[in-house]
């Protein structure tokens, strides 16, 4: 298990975005390293975990639940046959393309060592967007990434450190509940009645969309 690629994204204005400014950093490109990685802060003022990683919207991306973005180069290579076309690591936004990682089979929770001192947690998957449709630009892109079940995560930095190329990635805690990155995004996408079942991750959930949960499940009686 290890990291492919460690991508970083500039600000481009371009004509698919909701961001105030009109420009996005979901264009990453892979990187030589070493990038520190820090948790950034609250979402809505921070934006990305990595050093010179730039993010347009910050009002739906960044902070510290979304510090890091990522991505396994298996799915990458999935969509590639789906779509015919060449997928170079950082093209879907991510910071980190991996390898070897059941990305969207991780629990949230589910503690990843990076490099030497890094850790991340896993916090939640990554909903798809126009700006990711936009960049994408491919017919009905939303819809059918959702369907594929294939999101990648977001992690939160729980100690921080520097990465590069080729660092080994090792699963150094996971967590004893049902809840993966798959399963909540089926949850808060396809598949609502399943939000209840999300507060078994805890506080490992960004307190927003545990809020969420809760408020699904008080109403529907399933809490």
């Amino acid at each position: 298990m290890q990291l492919i690629s460690v991508n970083l994204g500039r600000p481009v204005p371009v004509p698919y975005t909701d961001a105030p400014d009109g420009w996005t950093g979901i264009g990453k490109q892979p990187v030589a390293g070493p990038v520190k990685v820090t948790a950034p802060g609250p979402k809505g003022v921070a934006g990305s975990g990595l050093a010179g990683d730039s993010v347009g919207d910050l009002r739906h991306h960044g902070g510290d639940h979304q510090a890091v973005y990522a991505y396994a180069r298996e799915d990458l290579d999935h969509w590639e046959r789906e779509l015919g076309r060449e997928l170079p690591g950082g093209i879907f936004g991510e910071n980190l393309t991996t390898t070897g990682i059941d990305v969207n089979g991780a629990r949230l929770g589910e503690r990843w060592r990076v490099g030497r001192d890094l850790v991340l947690e896993v916090a939640s998957a990554r909903i798809p967007c126009r700006t990711f449709a936009g960049h994408l630009d491919e017919k009905g892109w939303v819809r059918r990434f959702t369907r594929e079940l294939r999101p990648g995560a977001y992690l939160r930095v729980v100690e921080p450190g520097e990465v590069s190329p080729g660092d080994p990635v090792e699963i150094v805690h996971r967590p004893d509940h049902e809840v993966t990155v798959a399963f909540w995004f089926r949850a808060f996408t396809t598949e609502r009645s399943l939000l209840p079942r999300t507060l078994a991750a805890g506080d490992a959930m960004d307190p927003q969309d545990r809020a969420k949960a809760q408020a699904y499940a008080n109403a529907y009686g399933d809490a």
